[in-house]
C-alpha cells in the first residue's frame, strides 16, 4: 500500500497531529533548537546556580536577537518653569514584546526672544512641530534602525533638519519675494530672514561719512527652527537605549564613542556654582552680572564642594537679612537657581560674598575663585551703540573695558568673564584681553555660534545640550575645542532629566556649570553628579584632576588650537 493510501486511512485528527510534529522538528532543526538546550543544560549542570529558573532565563535572554527601534513616542510635557517642552520615548522589540526602553528631552531656548509677549505662542507652535515630527517622519525613519549605532541615527537626524530647514528657507524667500515692501517688512521680522535683514543693515552703514568708527551692526541671530528640539531630544534618548542595552551607564557610553572605546579611567568635572543673579531679570537696576559662579578649587569630592556652598549661602543671607545697606534687602530665586537680589552697582554683590567668605573662614581668591557671567549681549542698545549695565546707565564697549579692568583690580579673585562683551565688538575683546593678561580667562558661549571664528583672547567656551545638537555634535565640538569646553545648563531644563551630568562626565570636560542650589532640575543634576563619582571610586576607576591655579583655563587660544587640531 502506497504512503498517501496509508494516509488516507488514518483519521484525520491523527494526520494533522503528525503533520504538527513533522513540522515541529523541522522547526527545531532549522534554528538549532536541540542543540541550544543541550548547551544550556549543560552550563547549567556545571554552574549549579541557586536560582535554577534565573538562570536559564538570562542564559536565553542573551541569544535574542539584536535589538531594533520599533517606534518613537513624543508628547507635550512642562519642564521647571511650567513651560511646554517636548519629550521623546524609544521603544524596542525585547523577546518579542515591545518594550519602552528610554525618554528623554532637551532644552528649548529661544535666546532673547524670550522676553518678546509673542515668544509664548512660538514656543506652543515649537513643542507642536516636534511632536508631529517624533510622531511621523523620525518615527518611521528610524523604525528597525540599530539603536547602538549612534552615529547612523545622528546621521539620519541630521540630514532630516538640514532638509527641513532648506524647506522653511525656500519658502521664506518666495513670501519675500511675492509680498509688498510693507509686507515683505513683517517678514523679515522672522529669524530664517534676519541674515538678508542685517546685510542690509550693514550696508546702509557703509554709506555713512560719520568720521567715527562706525559701531558694529548686531550679527544676525541663529535661526530656531520649529521642532528642532526633536532633533536633541531623540538622538540622547537613543543614546541612552544604546547605554541600557549595553548594560552600561550613558557616561560610559558617550567616553567609548568619543574615545572609540571605553577609557580606563575618569574624572568629575569641577562643578560650577552660581551663587547669585543680578542679571537683566533681576529685582534691582544692576544688569549686568547675570550669574555671579564661584570656583571651587580642584580635587574636592562633589558633595564636599555643595556642603560648603550651602553654608556660605547661609551666611550670605544672614548678611542680607541683618544688613541695613541700601539695596541689600531683596532677594529672590531666579531660572539659574541662585539668589536674584536687588543692588546697584557691581561692587555690592562681590562685596557681599567677600564678607561672607571672610565670615566663614573661606579663602576667596585661594580656595575658591569667582566668574562673571556678564551676558552683555542681553544689555546691548544698538540704536545708542551702548550697553546698559544699570538701569538708566550707559556704558561704550571702551568703558566697559575700563569698567571690567577696574572691577578685576579691585577683586582679584575673579578669575574668568563670561561674554562681557557682543561678539561683533572684537576690538574690546582683544583689548581686554591684552589688558588682563595670562591671569584671566575669558569665555563665550559658542551654543549658537560653535562654527564661528575664534574671537581674540578667549580661552573657553560654553555649551549648552539644545534643539538639533545630536550626541554626535556635541563629541565633534568638544573635540574641536579640547580641553577649552564645559557644559552648561538653559535657563529652561527638563525636570528629572539628569543626562547633563553624564555627558559632562562622558565627555571627559574639566568644568561643568549647573546653576545654583535649588530647584528640582538642577539639583537633579548635582544628586546625578555625586552619584557618578562615588560609584567610579568604588570601582577604582576615579582619578582626582591635580589641582591647578587659575583661570579656569590655564592654555592660551593658540595652544589650545593646535591641541584639537593634533587630536582630531
Amino acid at each position: 500500500m502506497s504512503y498517501r493510501g496509508f494516509m488516507s486511512r488514518v483519521p484525520k485528527e491523527e494526520q494533522d497531529l503528525y503533520d504538527m510534529r513533522t513540522a515541529a522538528a523541522e522547526f527545531y532543526r532549522v534554528n538549532g533548537v536541540p542543540q541550544l538546550i543541550e548547551r544550556a543544560l549543560n552550563e547549567l549542570f556545571f554552574h549549579q546556580p541557586e536560582d535554577v529558573h534565573g538562570y536559564l532565563a538570562n542564559y536565553f535572554t542573551n541569544l535574542c536577537a539584536p535589538l531594533r527601534i520599533s517606534r518613537l513616542k513624543g508628547r507635550e510635557v512642562y519642564d521647571a518653569r511650567g513651560q511646554l517642552s517636548i519629550e521623546v520615548e524609544v521603544f524596542c522589540i525585547v523577546c518579542n514584546k515591545e518594550k519602552s526602553m528610554s525618554s528623554a528631552a532637551v532644552s528649548i531656548h529661544f535666546g532673547l526672544k524670550e522676553t518678546t509677549l509673542v515668544w509664548s505662542q512660538e514656543r506652543a507652535d515649537h513643542v507642536m512641530t516636534a511632536a508631529q515630527w517624533i510622531n511621523g517622519p523620525l518615527n518611521n525613519m528610524l523604525k528597525d534602525q540599530n539603536p547602538c549605532d549612534q552615529s547612523d541615527v545622528d546621521h539620519i537626524l541630521s540630514n532630516f533638519f538640514m532638509a527641513r530647514f532648506l524647506e522653511e528657507k525656500n519658502i521664506q524667500k518666495e513670501k519675500e519675494e511675492s509680498l509688498s515692501p510693507s509686507e515683505a517688512e513683517l517678514v523679515l521680522s522672522s529669524p530664517l530672514s534676519a541674515q538678508t535683514k542685517n546685510k542690509k543693515s550693514v550696508d546702509k552703514g557703509k554709506k555713512s561719512n560719520t568720521v567715527e568708527k562706525p559701531f558694529p551692526p548686531a550679527e544676525p541671530p541663529e535661526p530656531v527652527l520649529p521642532g528642532s528640539s526633536a532633533i536633541g531630544s531623540v538622538s540622547l534618548a537613543v543614546a541612552k537605549t544604546a547605554a541600557e542595552i549595553q548594560g552600561i551607564p550613558l557616561y560610559k557610553y558617550i567616553a567609548a564613542l568619543k574615545n572609540r572605546k571605553a577609557p580606563a579611567q575618569f574624572h568629575i568635572p569641577v562643578p560650577l556654582v552660581t551663587l547669585l543673579s543680578c542679571g537683566k531679570t533681576s529685582p534691582g537696576k544692576l544688569s549686568l552680572m547675570k550669574e555671579v559662579i564661584l570656583i571651587p578649587k580642584a580635587g574636592q569630592r562633589v558633595k564636599q564642594i555643595i556642603t560648603m556652598i550651602l553654608e556660605l549661602q547661609k551666611e550670605m543671607m544672614r548678611i542680607m537679612n541683618t544688613s541695613t545697606k541700601a539695596g541689600a534687602t531683596q532677594a529672590m530665586l531666579c531660572d539659574s537657581g541662585a539668589l536674584a537680589v536687588t543692588y546697584e552697582r557691581p561692587e555690592q554683590p562681590l562685596d557681599l560674598i567677600t564678607e561672607a567668605c571672610t565670615n566663614s573662614g573661606l579663602a576667596l581668591g585661594t580656595e575658591i575663585h569667582l566668574a562673571l557671567n556678564c551676558a552683555a549681549p542681553e544689555l546691548i542698545d544698538c540704536s545708542k551703540g551702548k550697553y546698559e549695565v544699570a538701569t538708566g546707565v550707559l556704558k561704550s564697549p571702551d568703558e566697559l573695558v575700563d569698567m571690567y579692568q577696574t572691577l578685576i583690580s579691585k577683586y582679584p579673585a575673579v578669575v574668568a568673564l563670561i561674554d562681557p562683551f557682543r561678539r561683533e565688538d572684537i576690538d574690546q575683546w582683544e583689548k581686554l584681553s591684552n589688558i588682563i593678561g595670562d591671569s584671566y580667562s575669558l569665555l563665550s558661549d559658542i551654543t549658537f555660534k560653535s562654527k564661528a571664528p575664534p574671537l581674540p583672547g578667549v580661552r573657553g567656551h560654553i555649551l549648552k545640550h539644545i534643539h538639533e545638537t545630536t550626541v554626535s555634535d556635541l563629541i565633534c565640538i568638544t573635540s574641536e575645542h579640547q580641553g577649552s569646553v564645559l557644559m552648561g545648563t538653559a535657563c529652561s531644563e527638563p525636570c528629572s532629566d539628569d543626562s547633563l551630568s553624564d555627558i559632562a562626565v562622558g565627555l571627559g570636560l574639566d568644568y561643568v556649570k549647573l546653576g545654583g542650589l535649588s530647584g528640582a532640575e538642577r539639583m537633579t543634576k548635582y544628586n546625578r553628579l555625586i552619584y557618578i563619582e562615588e560609584e567610579l571610586a568604588q570601582q577604582g576607576i576615579l582619578v582626582c584632576e591635580e589641582k591647578h591655579p587659575p583661570p579656569l583655563f590655564t592654555d592660551k587660544p593658540q595652544e589650545q588650537s593646535a591641541a584639537a587640531e593634533s587630536t582630531i
